[in-house]
């Protein structure tokens, strides 16, 4: 492919779009809200489209503002350094439009097909993800922790726009085992990108305690992440034994697939395939979730 091919491919105006707003992480958001939808109504029906819709605009809303909060920094890594803004493929000030539009879409597609509570908890998970989260990664390497709640809200904003409660027991259960699964995804990709998240001036806890205590800290929450879907037969979110055998297993395989973490010398292939492990964890999970009314039927 020539030069000018590549070039013609970068600045292509849908692929642009779709970097813009991260839709691979935007979908994978998407798909565990699904799971906090048919769980509270134990099964599907055409609301699940729209749910869907709302937040998966919402999702790709937050993304592209959150591209256009940290261009300058993206440019800075190498990882980033080839997202739409940065490589002038777009300016901040039409990323953040798109962001406004797609994030405002979500909200209205919330609120108008499903209820109040939905959108705010739609609202409230790109408030804290760009509000808070966002600037709290340029000054504590521990952002991540309080950051987590995002990966809570998507199953929350599932449930209430099915009709269910925020405050249901069930869904506090499903929205914890996602939320301590969010920080050890989180510190993988930090011991994958040390180096580059450093140089762009981001404190990290590569830097506050190596590389080793890092691993031994991710592989203890990744345990936890296992333990914590002991909750969810606990708390009824599953009722049936193949979907209990599902996670169960995925959960034995997740922490077996973690435990060269414990092991010295580690390097940027074992942080990567620790990672790809933990996202098809969180696959398992969310599939078991969505499965288990047709197993309990």
């Amino acid at each position: 492919m020539t030069t000018a091919t590549l070039s013609a491919a970068k600045s292509n105006p849908v692929s642009t779009f779709l970097e813009l707003t991260k839709l691979r992480i935007s979908g994978a958001s998407t798909f565990t809200a699904a799971a906090g939808y048919v769980a509270f109504l134990r099964g599907v029906n055409a609301g699940l489209v729209t749910t869907l819709l709302g937040i998966l605009l919402l999702a790709m809303g937050s993304s592209a503002l959150n591209e256009v909060q940290e261009h300058r920094y993206d440019a800075l890594m190498p990882r980033t350094a080839n997202r739409p803004i940065p490589r002038g493929d777009l300016s901040p000030v039409r990323g953040a439009l798109i962001a406004v539009v797609l994030a405002v879409s979500g909200f209205l597609v919330l609120l108008l097909a499903h209820n109040l509570t939905s959108a705010l908890l739609g609202a409230l998970a790109l408030a804290w993800y760009n509000g808070f989260y966002t600037p709290l990664k340029r000054v504590s390497a521990f952002a991540v922790v309080p950051g987590s709640l995002i990966g809570a809200l998507p199953p929350a904003i599932g449930w209430t726009a099915a009709g269910g409660s925020a405050a249901d027991p069930s869904l506090l259960a499903l929205a914890f085992v996602f939320f301590i699964w969010q920080v050890p995804h989180f510190w993988l990709l930090v011991g994958l990108h040390a180096e580059g998240y450093e140089g762009a001036g981001y404190p990290t806890l590569v830097s506050l305690f190596g590389r080793p205590r890092l691993s031994r800290l991710t592989f203890t929450w990744t345990c936890g992440t296992a333990a914590a879907c002991g909750l969810l037969p606990l708390f009824r979110v599953l009722v049936s034994w193949p979907a209990e055998i599902m996670l169960g297993l995925g959960a034995v395989w997740l922490i077996i697939g973690s435990l060269p973490l414990l092991r010295p010398g580690q390097d940027a292939s074992l942080y990567r395939r620790v990672f790809m492990n933990i996202n098809l964890f969180a696959l398992v999970l969310t599939a078991a979730v969505i499965l288990d009314p047709f197993f309990s039927q």
